[in-house]
């Protein structure tokens, strides 16, 4: 099992290749923004495929995303060469093959990948937040402080779910940098009624740090209370394995670097 929260994106390359039948779903502001930008040189090598091409493009990537979200990593890598054989400058693909390197513990693999990925589609808060997450759980606390700080730039200021999450990584960034006025600055930064669980994870955070087992408990025991959907609070409880708070399945421990 692993706790690695990869982040997919909107498949930029296929919008019709997967759906083609379907009728058209009106397109939300994002899409409409994206819609007016200048190709990228691989968007454009796409749309000179011929249709019957991109389908199958469509099909594979579709069908490495079912396979990846039942775990099935192997399955997946060979749903993505088909893929690839298809068309190779996807950073979709590139962005799931760098997920499964991940759940295989592949980490400099799945940074390559994410990074090639990122040449292809430039400053895409997704493909960074996955590469942020590889500096983290291979405790690059800097590094992975000042990426995350970017992608909470970059992201818009309704996802406030991934803000919050994004923010709390920080916030574990900077108590391993040592920077425990701004630490403890940033964990009273949201109170009880913000809608969502950084308040209780902040202090249970805080509650670990002090070797007060208890209160971490009743910390999260209280976020459990409050947010029912185990999906919502699924992404908190990794991350505090990826730390170091809770123990990892793995039964082994990145060193520090």
């Amino acid at each position: 099992m692993s706790t690695f929260r990869f982040l997919p994106f909107l498949l930029v390359l296929i919008p019709t290749c997967a759906q083609a039948d379907s009728a058209p779903a009106a397109p939300t502001p994002a899409a409409a923004a994206a819609a007016k930008k200048p190709l990228l040189a691989n968007q454009q090598a796409f749309l000179n495929l011929p249709e019957e091409r991109r389908k199958e493009f469509g099909k594979q990537l579709v069908e490495a995303q079912r396979l990846f979200q039942q775990k099935r990593i192997f399955e997946t890598f060979d749903a993505l060469d088909k893929a690839d054989a298809v068309f190779l400058d996807s950073p979709e693909s590139l962005n799931m093959r760098g997920a499964c390197y991940v759940e295989i513990r592949n980490f400099d693999q799945a940074a390559a990948a994410f990074k090639k990925a990122l040449l292809l589609s430039p400053d895409n808060p997704s493909i960074n937040f996955n590469i942020a997450e590889v500096l983290f759980v291979t405790k690059k606390w800097q590094e992975a402080h000042d990426l995350f700080a970017k992608i909470l730039q970059d992201l818009p200021k309704d996802n406030l779910a991934l803000s919050r999450l994004v923010e709390f990584k920080i916030l574990l960034c900077k108590k391993k940098l040592g920077l425990k006025e701004e630490t403890l600055a940033l964990a009273k930064k949201y109170g009880m009624d913000d809608d969502s669980p950084y308040y209780c994870f902040a202090n249970a955070a805080i509650a670990y740090d002090d070797k007060d087992l208890v209160k971490a408990e009743e910390w999260l025991a209280m976020a459990s209370r409050i947010f029912k959907n185990p999906e919502a609070l699924s992404p908190w409880q990794d991350t505090l394995v990826e730390f170091g708070y809770i123990k990892s399945f793995y039964g082994g421990e990145l060193k520090d670097e």
